[in-house]
């Protein structure tokens, strides 16, 4: 049984020297009391195991010997805890003092809510806050082609996202979920498909959960800092593999959750953007064509997971493909 009222923040480091001190910093400052901190290191190389080490005592620290990936990383923080509530944040994020209180308070307005985001707004690599504030993000949407981008990423914060309102989902630079949602729309014990590795494994929760039933509550009153590193402008500069998942986690996503009567509605602009995907990889990008070696070789993992979703499945395609609509 899950302690009630309990938040168990989880963090994924990798190569996170630079961030994870300020990070655990802003976390220790939250006005909310009942509260763990789990960290998992994926094999860092550059100290952060180090770091983590001065803070024995007071967070929990597993290191494993290899980067096994977000997804899989995340599963194991969030599986050694038992609080009601998991925060999944990234090591690069800082969090305003009422941060979780703000989101709790949201979220135990409705029993049908599974998960809550904040307003995240853009922050330095040193953790300095902008004097204009730019919003990082407001919630995730999806697009008709099958695009999850972040609403109001990189406008100027001008209070266009200041009324609390159900979105698709949460980024998973921080976004809290309830544990009752994390067992419901788990498949074998796993929350985050470790499939994924890296990338679109949070529209793939979001996608599950909306499926299920659970929404997702935006609360504009919570706010936090991100240094996002990864943006559709900037793919030249991300490295090659993580590119590699990004196309590859496209598929998955869709092999996985898609049903046939929002794929009748947006075939069109799904098919092209297939087809801009497949051709930028035959024709600039070589290094992500491992990506579909992937999905096939995984295929018949895949369905069964699918199979698994949509037995739980209780909203329709009409209802479903509102949030396509973008």
């Amino acid at each position: 049984m899950s302690d009630s009222g309990k938040v168990a923040i989880t963090i994924v480091t990798f190569n996170s020297s630079a961030v994870i001190r300020q990070c655990i910093r802003y976390v220790s400052e939250q006005d909310y009391e009942h509260k763990e901190v789990v960290i998992v290191d994926n094999g860092s190389t550059d100290g952060t195991d180090s770091i983590l080490r001065e803070f024995e005592g007071r967070v929990r620290v597993v290191c494993n010997r290899e980067n096994v990936g977000f997804a899989a990383g995340q599963n194991q923080a969030i599986g050694l805890s038992n609080a009601e509530w998991i925060l999944a944040l990234n090591p690069d994020v800082r969090l305003t003092p009422e941060f979780i209180r703000v989101l709790l308070l949201a979220a135990k307005t409705d029993p049908g809510i599974g998960s809550v985001c904040g307003k995240l707004l853009t922050m330095t690599p040193d953790f300095e806050i902008p004097v204009h504030p730019v919003i990082d993000s407001a919630g995730i949407y999806m697009t008709r082609n099958l695009r999850h981008l972040d609403r109001g990423s990189r406008l100027p914060d001008q209070g266009q996202y200041d009324q609390p309102e159900y979105v698709f989902g949460g980024t998973g630079a921080a976004c809290l979920y309830r544990r009752r949602m994390i067992e419901e729309i788990s498949i074998d014990g796993e929350f985050f498909d470790r499939d994924f590795f890296a990338y679109r494994e949070d529209a793939d929760v979001a996608w599950r959960a909306q499926l299920t039933g659970w929404t997702c509550l935006y609360t504009p009153h919570a706010v936090a800092y991100h240094v996002r590193r990864v943006l559709p402008s900037n793919r030249s500069s991300v490295p090659a593999v993580l590119n590699m998942h990004s196309v590859k986690n496209r598929w998955l996503l869709r092999i996985k959750n898609m049903t046939s009567g929002v794929y009748r509605r947006y075939w069109l602009p799904i098919t092209v953007r297939d087809l801009t995907v497949i051709g930028g990889c035959l024709v600039s990008e070589w290094s992500s064509l491992p990506a579909f070696w992937l999905v096939l070789r995984n295929i018949r993992s895949t369905l069964a997971k699918r199979r698994a979703i949509m037995q739980r499945r209780r909203v329709g395609d009409d209802q479903m493909a509102n949030w396509f609509s973008a």
